[in-house]
């Protein structure tokens, strides 16, 4: 302050003059009431005066705004730019978002200083007139929430002495927004915007009764648009060229945020479409993981935001990277140089949320910003540690995607909507992206994933197979995905290994660790899913919530109920609320029935699947009729009659039935036939659930006695087992087949061939019912000490009777009962009885 010297009224000083305008001040003064708001306005002018001292300026005055003066350009813009980092710091740590308009000129003023009669009765210290206070409040007024602006002279002057700002000056960027005319002035004046990388607007203001802009009638807005686009990004470039090479703490496998690419080319065909090439070019990089848009919006959630139409600018980028455990966030740009695209990407340090280098690159031709991306990418991933060798190998992203930025576009808009839910209209978007380009791999891909969420399985194998055409046609990691659906839908017992395959080279791509845990549960092979459904609940999975869900499943066939119920709960705290049903099967198998009935409670209106676990969860306790009502309300509700669902509801009923001592026939004989029927259908998804379904309807015939209909149901589906892909080489496929042909042989009277039929699954991964019939061939054989140690085995394994999934827990009544047995009592095969 000392540094201003005084000088005498009538005496004209050339000075630099700042303007600020705290914005919304009234409406904050509202949300907050007075006492919370003088708190922050006290903090506030303990930020002004440090800031005044530091920058060597004179509050002349202030409101909700400030008037200042300077010696030096440089010191008020330094000011300026320390104060909309002031308010930000201010704000994130009340949850607000303060932000300032700024306007900073150079002229000539008057100042004196008032008398001290004057000063005790309120007036200021010091008056400043002259036509720079209106000239910079002109500026400051025009200036949008977080906006510098400048006159020309103090751009000229500040930009030559940004260097004093070190760092800082570097990041600065600098654009022209025209010539403006201000009310009561009688030239014109050309206006700049100043600011940091990610945190000035850079938009060009609005006109306002006082301000408007001079546009020659020769001039084309759009022009001009482009022009200063240019002015700014040969700036950008500048800084780019003499960055300085500071470097990250970067590992193998650590994770990266991509905020929203800034788009300075004018062309907003370019703002969704390049954002998705880049993602592509980026994750073919296994030495790089980046957090996925879908997992971003989680976290945005979470911050309670509205992720619709929000711009993840440095700051938002920078927040969920630390919610997600990601190590550096990416700010692209793309802009228009001569002719040529350059696309740009600033590394950011999130804890700091300053720049730690900058990569960027020119593309030329048709494809220009493809390639321009391309190089980009390889640049980026070998500054960020990855070799050389593996970065340069990755395909363009013209042979990987399209060649068609309308197409890339479409393609951008369909993850948006699939991602949010909305497959219908996602669907259309990879439609109109395949009409553009036919070849575009990556869309027909999309466009299987959506048939199959809405069970249009004609639609979806005919995509798959033109996906399959196109397999060269895209990314790698893509490539194994494909082929591991290919697989899951065609060849089922080529799956696992598939999925294997991929889970083994991309270690943190969620759903290939999704995929394994899930083939080996269906395996019984729970100890060997538990790693891949920890791996899946990583900090950065998409879907953490079902990865939660899919752990609470594996701890209960571990037999670890309370490690269950806790991943459970977290699920559902995730907002999976199915994770419910997990809650009641795991407190259910550690017989707290109390917690499994409120768990059961918590599930919203009718459900076919939930009423799987309230019939299993009434057996358990030997509440036979309260179970037949869960099992005809699971069939109330169970859809088309068409449907898989139905299906299996009939045979829950049937169960159900036969445990009020009811004949179960002809429930079975319905269910069993159209469980059949269904495998001659093209093109079912269900194909193993059917399979497994019909063979579950054989074996409780069997134990009912009614050996004609399992050997009837048996025979038809062995022989469409030839038929089907992937059948012959599923394990439980025939494993239940085995025990089936088992309690056939058991009914007439041939113990050792039942014991040949399930002999070879007589292992660690054992299903439920082949440990029960083998106790019943035991006991037959009056092998009593085998048939206690099968007993044995049932009872320590209640949590492997709730959680096998065989076509859809429809086995999981019987095994519960079967939990509860003693030596099973089976003399003679009688109809129309409970279950041995």
């Amino acid at each position: 302050m000392d540094g201003v010297p005084q000088p005498l009224a009538d005496s004209p000083q050339l000075r630099t003059l700042l303007l600020t305008d705290l914005c919304d001040s009234t409406e904050l003064v509202e949300r907050l009431g007075d006492a919370a708001a003088a708190e922050l306005f006290r903090e506030h002018d303990t930020l002004v005066l440090r800031l005044q001292q530091q920058s060597r300026g004179r509050l002349i005055d202030r409101s909700d705004g400030l008037l200042l003066l300077f010696e030096r350009p440089i010191d008020g813009l330094g000011f300026a730019l320390d104060y909309q980092q002031g308010l930000r710091e201010l704000g994130h740590a009340r949850g607000l978002r303060l932000l300032a308009r700024a306007g900073l000129h150079v002229g000539e003023v008057l100042t004196w200083r008032n008398s001290e009669e004057a000063v005790q009765i309120g007036a200021k210290p010091l008056e400043v007139e002259g036509l720079a206070k209106p000239v910079a409040a002109r500026l400051m007024a025009l200036a949008r929430p977080g906006q510098i602006l400048l006159s020309a002279v103090a751009e000229s002057l500040t930009q030559r002495a940004s260097r004093e700002l070190g760092e800082r000056g570097e990041r600065l960027l600098w654009k022209s927004h025209g010539h403006w005319r201000f009310k009561g002035m009688p030239t014109r004046m050309e206006v700049y915007e100043v600011g940091e990388i990610g945190l000035t607007p850079l938009r060009a203001p609005k006109s306002t009764p006082k301000a408007w802009r001079d546009i020659p009638l020769w001039r084309r807005p759009a022009a001009l648009v482009a022009e200063a686009a240019v002015v700014a990004t040969i700036v950008v470039g500048g800084w780019f060229f003499t960055r300085p090479e500071p470097a990250i703490a970067f590992a193998e496998r650590d994770w990266v945020v991509v905020g929203d690419m800034r788009n300075l080319t004018g062309d907003t065909l370019l703002d969704d479409s390049l954002q998705q090439a880049f993602r592509i070019s980026l994750e073919q990089s296994r030495y790089v993981n980046v957090v996925s848009e879908r997992r971003s919006r989680q976290a945005l959630t979470m911050m309670r935001k509205d992720p619709s139409g929000l711009l993840v600018n440095r700051e938002l980028a920078s927040e969920i990277a630390l919610r997600s455990g990601a190590v550096a966030v990416l700010m692209p740009t793309v802009a228009d140089i001569g002719g040529h695209t350059r696309v740009s990407v600033e590394v950011v340090n999130p804890s700091t949320q300053e720049n730690v280098f900058v990569v960027s690159a020119e593309g030329r031709g048709g494809d220009a910003s493809l390639r321009a991306i391309d190089a980009v990418t390889v640049e980026l991933r070998e500054r960020l540690g990855e070799a050389a060798i593996t970065a340069k190998a990755s395909r363009p992203l013209p042979e990987v995607t399209t060649s068609s930025i309308e197409a890339l576009r479409a393609y951008a808009l369909g993850q948006d909507r699939f991602d949010n839910g909305d497959t219908k209209t996602a669907i259309g978007f990879y439609r109109k992206a395949i009409e553009l380009d036919p070849q575009f791999a990556l869309a027909w891909l999309a466009q299987v994933r959506c048939y199959f969420v809405l069970n249009d399985s004609k639609s979806g194998l005919a995509a798959l197979e033109t996906a399959k055409s196109l397999s060269s046609r895209l990314p790698p990691r893509e490539a194994m995905y494909l082929d591991g659906w290919s697989k899951e839908l065609l060849a089922q017992d080529q799956a696992l290994e598939a999925w294997t395959q991929m889970a083994a080279m991309y270690p943190d791509y969620a759903p290939a660790q999704h995929n394994v845990s899930i083939r080996l549960m269906g395996e019984n092979r729970f100890k060997e899913a538990l790693p891949y459904s920890i791996n899946a609940v990583g900090v950065s999975s998409d879907l953490p919530s079902v990865g939660l869900d899919q752990l609470a499943r594996v701890k209960l066939g571990l037999g670890d109920f309370d490690g269950a119920i806790a991943a459970a709960n977290q699920a559902r705290a995730a907002g999976y609320q199915a994770s419910g049903r997990r809650i009641a099967m795991a407190a259910a198998a550690k017989r707290d029935y109390s917690l499994a009935e409120q768990a059961l409670s918590g599930t919203e209106g009718p459900d076919s699947h939930a009423s799987i676990e309230r019939t299993s969860v009434a057996i358990d306790q030997g509440r036979w009729a309260e179970a037949l009502q869960y099992a005809q309300a699971g069939l109330d509700v169970s859809g088309d009659k068409e449907a898989f669902s139905y299906r299996r509801a009939q045979f829950l009923v049937a169960i159900a039935e036969a445990n009020m001592k009811m004949d179960p026939e002809l429930r079975l004989r319905k269910s069993g036939a159209l469980s059949v029927a269904a495998l001659d259908k093209e093109g079912s998804r269900d194909v193993i659930d059917d399979a497994n379904l019909g063979l579950s309807v054989a074996i409780f015939a069997a134990r009912q006695g009614d050996t004609k209909l399992a050997k009837q149901l048996l025979s038809e589906i062995s022989a469409r087992a030839k038929k089907l892909p992937g059948l012959g080489g599923n394990r439980v496929f025939n494993e239940l087949s085995a025990v089936a042909d088992a309690w056939i042989s058991l009914n007439a009277g041939d113990v050792a061939a039942a014991q040949r039929s399930v002999l070879p699954y007589m292992d660690d991964i054992s299903r439920y019912q082949t440990r029960v019939v083998a106790m019943e061939a035991m006991k037959r054989a009056g092998d009593a000490a085998g048939a206690q140690q099968q007993q044995s085995w049932l009872r320590s394994r209640r949590g492997l009777a709730y959680a096998e999934f065989e076509c859809g827990y429809c086995l999981q009544a019987m095994n519960v009962k079967d939990s509860n047995q003693g030596l099973v009592s089976h003399s003679a095969p009688v109809t129309g009885v409970a279950l041995p």
